[in-house]
């Protein structure tokens, strides 16, 4: 019990140690000695300590490397390298690029304007207004031009969305508290928003989302020639993704997932996450009922252990009714969670990526 309540870690964004690595980088070049920590101020108002990785100066330019630790979150950039590199510059003020490993936004709908260095809103300020700090603190009139880089960055990329988002070339350099948060679900809706946003951007119309890789893949091969910008992985965050394409002014949604999450959206229940809440077999019961389908198979249907179990009984009974009866009840709840503004598809598929059923309903219509 105790190993369950243990409090788990938290860690520091890549913009947090691309900042720390960035003082650490300009103090080396103004003592011209190697500063191997650096204290920083994150924007939720708490003051941390970096250790740099490795320090390099020289009388015009210094790199320092910090490590990232990401706490107990499974990050992707987990113990990557954030490397920061200070020069000095003819002209005063300061300037920020990205180098080797740091994505360049390629798409519009980022919060970084195409043709820049992914580096974010929040992350740019921290590192432009702490080495405006370390210049005044030394009275340094002096321009300097800072390029993050992260050596291991474009292999790290691979493990996200960031070519999808239209960040080619490596990571992004992110953060808004200046902590990571374990298991964050902010961090996970933060992503599904962003990737609507792209998408509108893009000119896409029909979003496709979709609960998890399995299905993605599916959806992909159901709508082969749209855009990969059209598919968005909402994971467990049904109710969330509806209300970011309503926000964003999709109006047309499809939805692919399976039997499982999908029973639960069909009840009403946005959050799908299977601690969430229990799969109702009392309602999967009813549906059955009002399909028409024989007593004894709904009281088998009340009596099953899981939703893909009750799909594969309505299957082989060739029950089709159950399945459209039940993708409209999806549909029906996407109209609610969306005010009726949207026209809602659902597909629910089988583990062998098989249709079971297959619903369109015209929210719009229906709401007027």
């Amino acid at each position: 019990m105790a190993d369950e309540e243990k409090t788990l870690r938290h860690g520091y964004t890549t913009g947090s140690n691309a900042t720390a690595a960035t003082k650490a980088a300009l103090l080396s070049l103004i003592r011209q000695e190697a500063v191997t920590e650096a204290e920083i101020l994150l924007p939720i108002g708490e003051r941390v300590t970096f250790h740099m990785q490795n320090v390099e100066f020289g009388e015009e330019n210094a790199t320092a490397g910090v490590i990232k630790d990401a706490g107990d979150d499974p990050d992707a950039t987990h113990k990557a390298l954030i490397v920061s590199t200070v020069s000095w510059k003819e002209n005063p003020g300061i300037t920020l690029d990205g180098g080797v490993g740091v994505g360049r936004v390629t798409k519009p709908g980022l919060p970084v304007p195409v043709g820049e260095a992914a580096i974010n809103p929040v992350p740019r300020r921290m590192i432009m207004e702490t080495a405006q700090e370390v210049l005044d603190q030394y009275g340094m009139e002096r321009g300097v031009h800072i390029v993050i880089s992260v050596p291991d960055g474009e292999e790290i990329a691979k493990k996200t969305l960031n070519a999808r988002l239209g960040i080619i070339g490596g990571i992004s350099i992110l953060g808004t508290r200046g902590t990571v948060v374990p298991f964050s679900t902010a961090a996970f809706k933060a992503s599904i928003a962003q990737a609507i946003q792209v998408a509108v951007e893009c000119g896409c119309e029909h979003v496709i989302a979709t609960t998890g890789g399995r299905s993605e893949k599916f959806a992909m091969q159901l709508y082969e020639d749209y855009p990969e910008e059209a598919f968005i992985e909402m994971g467990d965050f049904v109710g969330f993704t509806l209300k970011m394409c309503k926000k964003y002014g999709v109006k047309r949604v499809t939805l692919v997932g399976m039997m499982g999450k999908f029973s639960k959206v069909a009840q009403g229940v946005m959050m799908v996450h299977s601690k969430s809440a229990p799969v109702d077999f009392g309602f999967l019961a009813r549906v059955a009922e009002e399909a028409g389908v024989p007593e004894p198979l709904v009281k088998q249907i009340r009596e099953a252990n899981t939703a893909s179990q009750v799909g594969d009984l309505m299957r082989e009974q060739g029950c089709d009714e159950f399945f459209r009866l039940l993708c409209r009840y999806v549909c029906e709840s996407g109209l609610k969670e969306m005010d009726g503004d949207a026209e809602i598809e659902t597909v629910i598929i089988t583990m062998k990526n098989e249709i079971l059923g297959r619903e369109r309903v015209d929210c719009r219509a229906r709401s007027k």
